[in-house]
């Protein structure tokens, strides 16, 4: 039997995303796709968009982090499929039918992921990672597939997946807050045996760091969850840790914008070197935001905290 937008359930994660929630929402309806929106104690109108939008919302008291909030989507799902969607990303018309076309096509596949297009008109495609072996990081020009490709790594800015392999596997790592989750499961799903495909004829439009209002506080916190992951996944796989060359230069960066009164590039620059020196000390980036270890997609019940 062919495979239907109503086996498909976005998941969707706000965190202060009213600006962008509306398009990204009216687009998965406009595909026939139901959605799950795991609200991340927004403080702007993004839960109310949600409900006005016909979604299922999930609030969390505290912000959970990308993968931790997707995980609970997941696990409230009932789908076959569920489809990881920022919010700051818009599905384009047959966009969910090219990708469970080629959910049906490549069986051993388990994570399919669209063709993305940035607001410049780049293509955005991740053939190199923290996490490839060495041979698939050569510096070269980026070719663009001609049609579907397996790849070995997949942005997490919109990924269709089979939610018995991503719930298996245990979905995002629960110990990440943000940035590489996607790496992560990239690179488990490949391990488990399961193929990872970019389909062409599946479009979407990427916003990129759109999701939510900038501000100093939050680049601090950006960089320094990107600089602390990088640590946590290079520890994981056994990879050489990143060096302390880096940590002095962004800590005199810090120091010479503060001196400037440039807060934003002070911040950005603070926040990476804080983020390595507590990646290499072994400090919890959920500890740091003031969360629970524990892993939510699979002891948390989701049933009371609908909206």
């Amino acid at each position: 039997m062919s495979l239907s937008p109503a086996d498909v359930t976005a998941i969707v994660v706000s965190f202060d995303s009213a600006q962008v929630l509306p398009a990204c929402l009216s687009a998965l309806a406009g595909e026939g796709v139901g959605a799950i929106v795991v609200d991340n104690a927004s403080g702007d109108a993004s839960v109310e968009i949600a409900v006005r939008h016909g979604a299922r919302v999930l609030r969390n008291d505290r912000n959970e982090g990308y993968g931790r909030a997707n995980n609970q989507g997941a696990r409230a799902a009932t789908t076959p499929f569920i489809l990881i969607v920022n919010p700051d990303l818009e599905m384009q018309p047959g966009a969910v039918a090219a990708l469970l076309a080629a959910a049906e096509a490549y069986p051993d596949a388990a994570a399919f992921a669209p063709r993305l297009v940035e607001p410049s008109g780049r293509v955005f495609l991740q053939p190199r990672s923290l996490l490839s072996p060495d041979h698939l990081n050569r510096a070269r020009r980026i070719v663009l597939p001609e049609g579907d490709a397996c790849l070995p790594f997949l942005s997490g800015a919109c990924l269709l997946l089979r939610r018995e392999v991503f719930v298996g596997l245990g979905g995002f790592d629960p110990a990440i807050f943000l940035f590489y989750e996607d790496d992560d499961l990239c690179r488990r799903l490949r391990e488990a045996g399961h193929a990872l495909i970019h389909v062409d004829g599946a479009g979407a439009r990427h916003g990129r760091g759109k999701s939510s209002a900038p501000s100093p506080q939050r680049r601090f916190t950006a960089r320094w969850h990107l600089a602390w992951s990088q640590y946590h996944v290079a520890h994981k796989w056994g990879l050489p840790l990143p060096g302390l060359g880096k940590v002095a230069e962004n800590l005199a960066k810090a120091i010479g914008y503060g001196l400037i009164l440039n807060r934003d590039k002070m911040y950005a620059h603070a926040g990476s070197a804080l983020g390595a020196l507590a990646g290499r000390a072994g400090r919890s980036a959920l500890v740091q935001q003031g969360l629970s270890e524990q892993p939510l997609l699979r002891d948390a019940d989701p049933s009371s905290a609908w909206r």
